[in-house]
């Protein structure tokens, strides 16, 4: 299930004033690469790493590798019950769906799975120590979710014992037929979440039509994501539109590197979204920026927020990490914001899971940080203000 917090029914009665564009025609049929979707189901809009594709008894999931600029892709054909896979696209993996099982590897996995409504089928996970999840922690206290990997590596015989009816992973494409090859030809599709390579953050909560894919409820999921992106951009026109654009500085330095999101990055368009000056705006590249600590200081010294500061709770905390840091400006005005006011006991925190399918709850946190009072008075979701 999803996670709404309050004031959600203010964001969505803005919505509908705004109007959700006119609906498609009955009988309408979508054009996706080339291919003709069946009327209804959901069409990829933002994501640009994967595609998929109705055809005459089967479905054909496509992950696009666009690592190093090469345009090779991933294929995998999803055929319902009583069907028979096609005998004319030899060497394809078959995924026989609706998928009962998974094994994930990653947190992010675990909220698009709990979002598909699908938490319940994952009997593997590459570490306990990061879960959220409800549904997942009670299965790993009954023993029926496994630990299958730790430390970047992965029990190779367990999950072949096991026998999912799919391993996702957070692998570059390239690398899902390479790293986990001992899997794959053990008959176990291998599909790579590449959500993390895609510039929006609609596009990477999009990502989770293809958990809907593989459970057959691709209606359910599709109308679920047409509601968060509603919410997202209602709430983009609101922070997009702000008159003061305070300015911002993301993360802290580690290692005597300063990582930043670059200026094409999902996380620098919801800076953009949120009405925010971000000084890295124009730069290039979807990762992050590897600067040196001087070269951003400057900035920081006169930044108006400071966001996002890691593994850190308090004031005192960023301090003992560099004195320096007391100097700049948000330090000394009480502004710095952490995406942490959802870890659990254990340590886990919700933002690296939900917080993937729920970019429109990150973008109202964001904007009531930045613009107080714009929106209606309410508590933050994923971020606390750090005393």
């Amino acid at each position: 299930m999803s996670r709404n917090p309050r004031g959600f029914l203010c964001i969505s009665l803005f919505i509908i004033a705004v109007g959700c564009g006119e609906p498609k025609k009955p009988g309408q049929a979508i054009v996706s690469g080339g291919t003709a979707v069946v009327q209804g189901q959901p069409v990829v809009k933002y994501a640009h790493g994967f595609r998929i594709d109705h055809r005459a008894g089967y479905r054909e999931v496509s992950i696009l590798n666009r690592a190093a600029g090469r345009s090779d892709t991933l294929r995998y054909l999803l055929v319902d019950p009583g069907q028979t896979p096609p005998t004319d696209r030899p060497g394809i993996p078959v995924i026989h769906t609706p998928v009962k099982t998974m094994v994930v590897l990653a947190s992010s996995h675990i909220g698009l799975a709990e979002f598909a409504g699908a938490a319940d089928r994952i009997t593997g996970l590459g570490n306990f120590q990061y879960v959220s999840s409800p549904v997942v922690r009670e299965g790993i206290r009954s023993g029926k979710v496994k630990q299958v990997g730790i430390d970047g590596s992965t029990n190779n015989e367990l999950v072949i014992a096991m026998h999912p009816g799919v391993m996702i992973t957070s692998t570059n494409p390239d690398a899902a037929f390479g790293q986990y090859k001992t899997i794959s030809d053990a008959g176990i599709p291998v599909v790579p979440d590449a959500e993390w390579l895609e510039t929006t953050p609609l596009g990477r909560a999009e990502w989770v039509k293809v958990i809907g894919a593989l459970i057959d409820r691709e209606d359910v999921v599709g109308k679920k994501f047409d509601s968060v992106e509603r919410a997202y951009q209602a709430l983009a026109a609101i922070g997009s539109s702000a008159k003061t654009k305070p300015s911002v500085i993301i993360a802290m330095p580690w290692k005597g590197t300063w990582y930043t999101p670059a200026g094409e990055s999902y996380m620098a368009r919801m800076l953009r979204d949120a009405g925010a000056s971000y000084s890295w705006s124009d730069t290039k590249g979807i990762g992050s920026l590897a600067l040196n600590v001087e070269a951003v200081i400057p900035v920081a010294l006169k930044a108006d927020y400071w966001l996002n500061v890691g593994y850190v709770d308090s004031r005192k905390d960023i301090q003992a990490k560099d004195p320096r840091f007391a100097a700049f400006r948000a330090f000394r005005t009480d502004s710095i914001y952490n995406f942490n006011k959802r870890v659990n006991e254990l340590g886990s925190n919700d933002y690296w899971e939900s917080g993937l399918v729920n970019p429109h709850l990150i973008l109202a946190d964001l904007i009531r940080i930045l613009h107080p009072g714009v929106l209606p008075a309410d508590t933050l979701y994923y971020y606390k203000q750090l005393k």
